[in-house]
């Protein structure tokens, strides 16, 4: 079963410097839980902007319904 998030995320790449703090949905295969790692969700976003996972800090994200 998938799940929705919504997320608040800023990219730390050198090429995002000028703006970038970011807001969006993401669609996850299974839901998470809040003891889960937020890492799934850095490495959806990093590979949607074809980034590594470490240039992509995740500030907030709540699951949609």
């Amino acid at each position: 079963m998938s799940a929705k998030y919504y997320t608040q995320f800023i990219l730390t790449d050198t090429e995002f410097r000028g703006g970038n703090e970011f807001s969006g949905v993401i669609e996850l295969s299974h839901p998470m839980d809040r003891q889960s790692e937020a890492g799934d969700i850095e490495a959806v976003l990093a590979r949607n902007f074809d980034l590594r996972r470490s240039s992509v800090r995740l500030v907030s994200w709540s699951r949609l319904h």
